[in-house]
Parts: C-alpha cells; sequence; structure tokens
C-alpha cells in the first residue's frame, strides 16, 4: 500500500478513527489495534510475506526474553548470534542468494571453467532490509544491557510491523520506539497538526519533486547513448533529486504519520544537499542507517581509535556493507567504496567533523567559500549516484564516459523548464527552513491566511503535477 495511494487515504483515517475511539487508557487496545492494521498495510502488498515479519517477531522476542533470564556469557552469546543468524539469514536467502550464484558461475567462466547453478525465482519482500535492522537493534541493545526485554508481545509486535515506518524507515532503534508502545499516549491537536504539515511536505517532495524527477532521469539513463554530456550530467542531476524527494519524502511522511498516533520517529533527513564536505552529507543523509551501521558495526570494529591501517579498513568496510545493504549489486558496492574514497582524506586529516554546525547559519546566504564547498560536494555525491542508478558496473561507467568528453559543453537537448523551476522553487523553500526537522515545520512568521494559501497551492501543484504512480524508490531495498 503506497501512501500516495487511493487507499492509503481510505485506510488511514479509519485506523486514526478507531486509534482514539479506542481511549489514551487502554494502551494494550491501541497496541493490537497498531499490529492489526500494519500487518493489514504490509499484507496488501503480499500477504504471503507476513509469516515473515511475524518468525522475525517471535524469534527476537523470544531471544530477548532468554538474555533477560541469564548473565552466562556463553549463552547470551548464542542467543545474540541466533538473532543475527536467523534475521541475516532471511535477508541473505531472499536478497542476496542470486547475486552470490550469479557471481560465483560468472567467476568460475571468466577462469574458463563451466558452472551450472541454477538461480531461483525469488521475490524480494517489500522492507526487510528496514525491520531486519530493527529487530536487531532489539536483541543487540538488550545483549548489550543498554535496554530491558520486554514482557509485551502484542507491544514487540506493534514495534516490529509499526506501519508507517515498515517498508523504508527510518529504521528505528528499540530503546526509542519500543518505550512509546508501553506509555499512555495522549491526542494532542498541536502535534497532529505538526505531523499532518510534515506529511503534506513530504508528499510535495514525492508527488511533484521526485515522480517528475524520475520520468526524465529515466529518459536520459535508458538512453544513455543519444544524448550529450551536458544533457547526461542533467539526468544525474534529476536523479540526485528523484531519490532525495523520493526516499527524504517517504521519511517525512512516516514521521509525520507517527505524530498523529502519538509517537515520535527519528529524523532521517537533514538537508543532506545543503553539506560542505562529504562527512557532513553523511552525517545528514539517511541518519537511521548510517548512525545503525556506526553504533553496531564501525565502532565494534574499533572505529577511528586505532592507527591508520583500521581506519581505513573500518572505513571501507562501513560503506561497503552500506552500499551492499542497498542491493545484490556490484554497482552499490562501487557506490559505497566511491564513498569511502571520498570520506577516507577527510578522516586522515582529522577534519570529519570540521561542519557540524548549520551552513550560513543566521544569515541568508552562504559565502563564497561556503557555495564553493557545497557545490563540490553535490558534484561528487552526483558521479557517486550515477552507479547507484545505473543497471551495472558497465552501463555507469559508459554513462559518465559520455558525460565527460567535449560534449559536456554542448547545449542540453532536455531542458524542462517548468520541472526546473519548481526544483529552484523547492530549493529555495529547503534552504529557507534548513533550521528547522523540516523545512515548513515553522510558518508562523506567515498570517493565517497566507499560510493557508501556501498549504493549497502545495496540493494544487500536487494534483497538476501528478503524474504516472510511482513506487518509492526504496521499497526495493
Amino acid at each position: 500500500m503506497l501512501f500516495n495511494s487511493l487507499e492509503f487515504f481510505v485506510f488511514l483515517p479509519i485506523v486514526f478513527a478507531l486509534y482514539w475511539l479506542i481511549g489514551s487508557k487502554n494502551i494494550k487496545a491501541q497496541n493490537l489495534l497498531i499490529a492489526i492494521s500494519s500487518y493489514v498495510f504490509y499484507g496488501w502488498w503480499d500477504w504471503r510475506f507476513l509469516s515473515l515479519i511475524l518468525f522475525s517477531s517471535l524469534v527476537d522476542y523470544s531471544i530477548g526474553r532468554a538474555l533477560g533470564k541469564t548473565d552466562v556469557k556463553a549463552k547470551r552469546k548464542t542467543l545474540l548470534w541466533i538473532s543475527i543468524g536467523v534475521n541475516l539469514g532471511f535477508l541473505g536467502f531472499f536478497k542476496y542468494y542470486n547475486f552470490f550464484i550469479d557471481s560465483l558461475v560468472n567467476s568460475f567462466t571468466f577462469f574458463g571453467q563451466e558452472l551450472s547453478i541454477n538461480t531461483l525465482n525469488i521475490i524480494l519482500p517489500v522492507g526487510i532490509s528496514f525491520y531486519t535492522f530493527q529487530t536487531l537493534s532489539y536483541t543487540i541493545d538488550v545483549y548489550n544491557k543498554k535496554l530491558e526485554p520486554t514482557k509485551n508481545f502484542v507491544g514487540f509486535m506493534a514495534f516490529v510491523s509499526f506501519f508507517p515506518q515498515l517498508v523504508a524507515g527510518p529504521i528505528e532503534r528499540a530503546t526509542n520506539l519500543l518505550p512509546q508502545f508501553s506509555v499512555q499516549r495522549n491526542f494532542d491537536y498541536a502535534r497532529a497538526v505538526d505531523g499532518l504539515r510534515q506529511v503534506l511536505w513530504g508528499l510535495f517532495k514525492k508527488v511533484v519533486i521526485a515522480d517528475n524527477c524520475a520520468k526524465y532521469a529515466n529518459m536520459i539513463f535508458n538512453n544513455h547513448t543519444e544524448y550529450n554530456g551536458s544533457t547526461l550530467l542533467l539526468g544525474a542531476f534529476f536523479f540526485a533529486f528523484q531519490i532525495y524527494g523520493d526516499f527524504s519524502g517517504y521519511s517525512d511522511i512516516a514521521i509525520g504519520i507517527s505524530r498523529l498516533f502519538g509517537f515520535n520517529l527519528k529524523r532521517n533527513f537533514a538537508f543532506p544537499y545543503f553539506s560542505r564536505d562529504i562527512a557532513e552529507f553523511w552525517r545528514r543523509w539517511h541518519i537511521s542507517l548510517s548512525t545503525w551501521f556506526r553504533d553496531y558495526l564501525y565502532i565494534p570494529l574499533g572505529g577511528s581509535r586505532g592507527g591508520t591501517k583500521m581506519k581505513v579498513r573500518n572505513t571501507f568496510i562501513i560503506f561497503i556493507v552500506s552500499g551492499f545493504w542497498h542491493g545484490a549489486n556490484w554497482t552499490f558496492i562501487v557506490w559505497g567504496a566511491l564513498n569511502a574514497i571520498y570520506f577516507l582524506p577527510l578522516l586522515l586529516a582529522n577534519k570529519n567533523r570540521v561542519n557540524t554546525n548549520l551552513v550560513a547559519e543566521g544569515r541568508y546566504l552562504p559565502n563564497l567559500k561556503e557555495l564553493g564547498q557545497m557545490a563540490i560536494t553535490f558534484f561528487i555525491t552526483l558521479i557517486a549516484w550515477v552507479f547507484f542508478r545505473a543497471d551495472n558496473v558497465g552501463h555507469a561507467i559508459d554513462y559518465l564516459g559520455g558525460t565527460f568528453n567535449a560534449s559536456l559543453f554542448s547545449w542540453v537537448e532536455i531542458f524542462p523548464t517548468t520541472i526546473l523551476a519548481l526544483l529552484a522553487l523547492f530549493l529555495v523553500i529547503e534552504w529557507l527552513g534548513r533550521s528547522y526537522e523540516y523545512a515548513i515545520e515553522n510558518l508562523d512568521f506567515m498570517k493565517r491566511p497566507v499560510r493557508w494559501s501556501f498549504y493549497i497551492a502545495l496540493i494544487v501543484l500536487m494534483f497538476a503535477f501528478t503524474g504516472e504512480e510511482q513506487e518509492f524508490i526504496y521499497f526495493q531495498f
């Protein structure tokens, strides 16, 4: 069920009404409704994969209870590895089985040996990478004694399957979201209004920005041999805003809907395209995933505490694993490795935490240095996005080869003026709202009629620029 679908616009008000009619004092009933509604939401796509979420919930709930009953180190480690094995086992089978088989066959073929192993016709369950990492955060935190194991199975099911963020995040930590299913939740009108405002902005990002950019990005990437370098660069530009509008838009909608039900989710994007270096970019892009890898992989490996070799090793591990998390394709691995190469000079020079403040803080416009830093960071990110979007590594190399030649200085062959104007407007709004959680969070400076006119304008633009319904990009991950 898509957030921007008619089915969801029927589903959400029904669940919202039932949830608050149950009453804020009946937490168990509310949790049960969330769990049932979340299973309906997920099952709308393919009911057969509900068993995976249920089994994952049963395994990690049981392991959490078992961890709470023993202090024997060996037993606790065994329980943790059972959880890791089961969760990553399912993820590995559904997402990576065919990739590893194909890679094995191709490697033997390269050395002149034929290997006959059949791949399987496997359907990738939507959101499996997200809820797998979410349940793993629970068992790891219980193992590390950062969280007490829950005895409330219905609340735990609701935590694992919470429908606003089930299929594309943010990847919530058990330490943040799970306790919220155990406390009384009261309807807060101001919070609900704020949630609806964030939902509106997220829908605008998805429908107007991402889906319209997707039309031109797909056209150019799918026919890259027919266009000159400047057009190919524009195609990469469109994809950069397609993926940002699509993914950050989903996160805005998920966070906003959660507020309607009295929950607070973690921020997932913080205006990443206004970053002054790649380290800042990764502190602002897909925050829930980057911090997950930092806390559960990078730091346990030693982080940046060791010597140069350890720093280089750990940086490449975390970025390559992050790339591989995104999909079973060598393009994602190259994308991750490329970002590691971008990041390493900053880390080795101890400059990876130079830009932690807000860009152009207290000013309307950036200075020339900040502008140059943002332009360079965006440009190298654009190059990496080509690998992320390409069908295979060869496609990406051909695309970049067609971009960076003499034709780069030719006039673009596709120039959608209206979409570029909308992108310019979007960037202005994002820039003006960059000090807030999301761009239009604080519109108190506007008088009420002006503020409502702005909301209506966003809605009108969504209807005016609604094209072919596009799934959210991160559903495939």
